[in-house]
């Protein structure tokens, strides 16, 4: 085979990502008979690990399953890791995310099961005037941050405030500050090493309180912060403002369905437009038909809007809105369609 589309509600519970509001099922996976009142922070589209692991349509079969039979057609230049990196949610933020920070690899503070989560956001909408907290403001130190968030102050006024529109495409480094703010909806390729634990460190959770069902409750428990850990991480010397958005932002425009059918790289180890040396993501949008090399690494496909036929040695499998499919790092694809927005990702070939 040449791609397998996988479950579409692999959804992580509304306790673990309280601020999930209803747009995934009630929006972007609208025609596929799920519960219109479901809460979903995350859908987790694509992932290996054994929290939430993906599974094949209609069986039981793991990706990690289906890795194991046949790592080097899978997998390609992730064979010998026994299963792929990549990481790709689908997220809703109804409300704004926790204040938080991914450390690097070789952060002391890890455990030996534990590793950083290098992470990009693909804006799919977005309510006017919102926006993600990504970077340090000016002015912004350590001294600074400490003391606000030992006072219970407003630690967002610490951080550069984005606004975002549709097909704004981010690249958040290990030591970058960030949050996700309400009414932004996103793809979020990761890369979580396999076999590992990716591991997120909270600066501040907006002074809120929550019921044992993630709603908000004065009366609830406050999410656990990670001071210590998110201070040390933290890149106090990365450039700001304008520099920081040039070298972490790419603003690709609203996806046009009705032109040629295209790949737009996004970011990758050749730094165009953006340089990632962890994840390689592109757009792929438009109709008609378009050839695609084998790509040494496994990838996601994720279909935000109409549909695309993955062709190859297989047969053929389409992929609707909604739905994500995995394609074999060794195999040669064609894609046809009449009309598709969707998301290409992989790991970058190390």
């Amino acid at each position: 085979m040449h791609a397998w589309l996988l479950a579409p509600d692999n959804f992580t519970p509304p306790a673990r990502t309280p601020w999930g509001g209803t747009a995934i099922v009630n929006r972007y996976k609208r025609d596929l008979g799920l519960d219109p009142s479901t809460r979903v922070g995350e859908s987790w589209e694509l992932s290996a690990g054994p929290e939430f692991p993906s599974r094949v349509a209609g069986t039981d079969v793991t990706l990690a399953d289906l890795a194991a039979r046949d790592p080097s057609h899978l997998l390609g230049g992730e064979a010998a890791r026994g299963c792929t990196s990549l990481l790709v949610k689908l997220l809703d933020a109804a409300d704004n995310l926790s204040v938080q920070i991914h450390p690097a690899d070789d952060y002391a503070g890890l455990a030996p099961d534990e590793c950083g989560k290098p992470e990009s956001w693909y804006v799919l909408d977005a309510v006017a005037g919102c926006g993600l907290y990504l970077g340090l403001a000016d002015g912004a130190t350590p001294e600074r941050m400490r003391e606000a968030l030992s006072s219970g102050a407003d630690v967002s006024a610490l951080l550069a405030f984005v606004p975002v529109a549709p097909g704004d495409f981010f690249v958040v480094d290990a030591g970058t500050a960030h949050a996700i703010g309400r009414g932004v909806t996103l793809v979020e390729p990761q890369v979580v090493r396999a076999g590992r634990k990716g591991v997120t460190y909270r600066y501040w959770d907006w002074n809120r309180r929550y019921d044992a069902r993630g709603n908000p409750s004065p009366d609830g428990v406050s999410r656990a912060l990670h001071v210590e850990h998110a201070l040390a991480v933290t890149d106090w010397e990365r450039p700001r403002g304008e520099q920081f958005l040039r070298e972490s932002r790419v603003r690709a425009g609203r996806a046009d369905a009705g032109k040629a059918l295209s790949v737009m790289p996004l970011c990758g180890p050749s730094g165009s437009p953006l340089a990632s040396h962890d994840l390689d993501v592109a757009r792929l949008a438009g109709r008609g038909a378009l050839e695609l090399a084998a790509h040494g690494r496994l990838r996601a496909l994720t279909v935000i809007e109409g549909a695309v036929e993955v062709r190859g040695t297989g047969g053929v499998v389409t992929v609707a809105g909604g739905r994500t499919a995995v394609i074999a790092a060794r195999a040669d694809v064609s894609f046809k369609s009449e009309g598709v927005h969707a998301v290409l990702s992989s790991v970058a070939a190390s």
